[in-house]
């Protein structure tokens, strides 16, 4: 049942790309032209830890930044200025900075799971949204509506998405998802003001933060409910490894694009500059084939994979599997059921539109 439905999310999110994904996951890795297809958990981390990589090329999420800020990001910066950026962020991300953030989604899960004990229904897609837009908003010291900003932060990532993704779509078409997503990002710039860290930096950091938070904490609620996993949930000392593991199986970025930007090899095939990286992690980690384990969880070094590796793993991490842990320790009490899931069509990162549950009777 579970993934089953989880499922659904792929088909719905990019109906031509995951297919084409799936029917190549044979090949632990595999070349079609100028693209190289990696599946195979060593391959996809040889080639984010060996590999020079082209940051502002056309169908990354450097190249993607580029199209809506021309300053520097974390997202495009190569050297020191990505170390420096990198170094300036995680500080944030540190445990220090995950426990000042802490208040600020708790209060939203308290608030909004209340219709629960009542016997009600609730979206969660909607919470998590709020969720996300209320702590990128602490993040980058944003005085903002966090609402409003996540469904800004969200337009732009699905516009982009659209544009950069390989897909089987008109360059007219490209061009105007790509203008539509500059848009979003400048009105979520507006929205942010004035804020600690540059403008632009505040506006990508938002649009990672709660694309990422939105796809994956709802799927994973609805995977914990499925497969009847709210006992882990419920108890502090089990719950660390389901979210561990219930990120690995969601794999709320199941697909890193990238660009070479020298020679090297992925896996048993040479690699040229220039040449397209399809980094399939949904794959590297196992999650189409095993689902959540908690009596024996993936190796930390393959579940890791989800969030990168090496000097391009999410800075993230740290702050994803907090916010995963506070939701599911609210909602194991109810041990709430799906009423109802609607996959969103042509979403940035593979997620539900929207996700009812309630209380288990």
């Amino acid at each position: 049942m579970a993934r089953r439905r989880d499922r659904r999310v792929y088909w719905r999110s990019h109906p031509v790309l995951f297919p084409i994904l799936a029917a190549t996951r044979r090949w632990p890795v595999l070349r079609l032209g100028r693209t190289v297809i990696a599946h195979e958990p060593e391959a996809v981390r040889q080639a984010l830890t060996r590999l020079p990589l082209d940051r502002l090329a056309e169908g990354t999420t450097g190249g993607a930044a580029r199209q809506y800020v021309d300053d520097g990001l974390l997202f495009d910066q190569h050297g020191d200025a990505h170390r420096g950026a990198r170094r300036s962020i995680a500080d944030d991300f540190a445990t220090a900075g995950v426990d000042r953030l802490r208040a600020v989604w708790t209060e939203v899960l308290d608030r909004r799971l209340q219709p629960l004990a009542g016997g009600g229904s609730v979206d969660v897609v909607d919470i998590v949204a709020e969720l996300a837009g209320a702590t990128a908003c602490a993040l980058v010291g944003a005085d903002a509506d966090p609402v409003a900003v996540a469904r800004a932060a969200r337009e732009a990532g699905s516009a982009g998405a659209r544009g950069h993704l390989p897909a089987l779509s008109l360059p007219a078409r490209r061009r105007a998802h790509m203008r539509a997503a500059a848009d979003a990002a400048e009105r979520l710039t507006r929205m942010l003001g004035p804020t600690p860290d540059s403008s632009a930096m505040a506006a990508m950091v938002t649009v990672a933060a709660v694309n990422t938070t939105v796809a994956g904490i709802p799927r994973a609620v609805a995977w914990c409910a499925d497969s009847q996993l709210w006992t882990y949930a419920a108890e502090e000392s089990t719950r660390a490894v389901l979210v561990d593991e219930l990120l690995r199986v969601v794999s709320p970025t199941p697909l890193l694009p990238r660009v070479a930007g020298g020679e090297g090899r992925v896996g048993a095939c040479p690699v040229r500059p220039g040449d397209r990286l399809l980094l399939v992690t949904r794959h590297a980690v196992d999650a189409h084939r095993s689902g959540p384990d908690c009596q024996r969880p993936a190796p930390a070094n393959v579940a890791q994979l989800v969030f990168g590796a090496g000097p391009h793993a999410c800075p993230g991490a740290k702050l994803a599997r907090a916010q995963l842990a506070d939701t599911l320790a609210a909602l194991a009490p109810f041990r709430p059921v799906v009423v109802r899931a609607r996959a969103e069509r042509g979403a940035a990162l593979p997620g539900w539109a929207s996700l009812i549950m309630r209380a288990r009777a």
